[in-house]
């Protein structure tokens, strides 16, 4: 049977419409390149996750088609993130073209050169076990980043920027990257979504955080109670009067103010919070509407509480 629609309710202050990621410029046109595993596939995926057109892998020879296609005026191209690198071939004769041709209708080309030691390089390809493009050619993974790094020495002094990824977690690329991308003044916020559900239907498969408050006395056997849901007074009366739901709030107040900004640092940028009872319609929706009152205040954060079971 297909889940419905979870009814949603915002925190005391709401958060705002849409897509809460910082608005990133209308239009850029930006080329990633560097070494094999140096983060180039991630960058790509980060960007993608701002709105930008990516193509991973693009083949030289077709960067100047896709400035074409880019001039004919289709907004779906205006910003652009292509990833260029010695798997096709040297890109530094297509880059320069493209800067050229982007110079002479004034706009510009950002380039950004992604690198790393020798010795990440070959921890990551032992890793992944993947095999390097140029080792077909070469004794082995050393060699072969040390004939990548000759070929694509002109690609790296034309960069803008280069950005050493060695020792670097997926969010500390990602926060370098943006640094130097602009993408306005402000921070992009961690996005709480708090979700009540009934154990009876199944736990949320998304949640990130499962809080299981069957432990609390259920409003359910008060006759008068029970045909109420957990938004109305008289059963939020009913839940929140309860010691242990004043404490377990203060602890998962405490657990998030903990864990927010670390998810943050390693690049995440929804936390699903998921607390259930047997039904998901009377201590869960309760505790959620108090849980995301107390952490309204929370920096960085927007919060929003989705109600599974009420249209069931």
């Amino acid at each position: 049977m297909a889940e419905p629609a979870p009814t949603v309710t915002d925190a005391a202050d709401p958060p705002r419409e849409g897509n809460t990621s910082t608005p990133v410029e209308s239009e850029h046109f930006l080329v990633i390149s560097g070494l094999s595993g140096a983060g180039k596939s991630q960058a790509s995926k980060l960007f993608e996750d701002l709105g930008y057109f990516c193509i991973d892998n693009l083949p030289p020879a077709l960067l100047d088609d896709f400035l074409e296609l880019r001039r004919l005026g289709s907004d779906r191209y205006r910003r652009a993130a292509l990833v260029l690198d010695i798997r096709a071939g040297d890109p530094a004769p297509a880059i320069e073209r493209a800067a050229s041709a982007l110079a002479a209708d004034g706009s510009q080309l950002e380039l950004i050169f992604l690198e790393a030691t020798d010795a990440s390089l070959v921890s990551r390809f032992s890793e992944t076990r993947h095999r390097h493009p140029l080792e077909a050619t070469r004794s082995g993974v050393q060699a072969s980043i040390a004939e990548e790094r000759r070929r694509l020495a002109s690609t790296r002094e034309m960069a803008d920027h280069v950005v050493d990824s060695s020792g670097l977690s997926i969010g500390q690329l990602k926060d370098r990257l943006f640094a130097i991308v602009p993408r306005g003044t402000e921070r992009q916020d961690l996005r709480i979504d708090i979700v009540t559900f009934g154990f009876k239907y199944g736990i949320p498969l998304e949640a990130d955080l499962v809080f299981d408050v069957r432990f609390l006395t259920n409003p359910y056997w008060d006759p008068e109670l029970k045909p109420l849901s957990g938004l109305e007074q008289p059963v939020r009366d009913f839940v929140l009067r309860q010691p242990t739901a004043d404490r377990f709030l203060e602890l998962v107040v405490e657990l998030l103010a903990l864990t927010a900004p670390a998810y943050r640092v390693e690049g995440k940028e929804q936390l699903r919070v998921a607390l259930g009872c047997t039904g998901g319609y009377h201590r869960s929706i309760a505790l959620a509407e108090e849980l995301a009152k107390r952490l309204g205040p929370m920096e960085d954060a927007t919060v929003r509480v989705f109600h599974r079971e009420l249209e069931r």
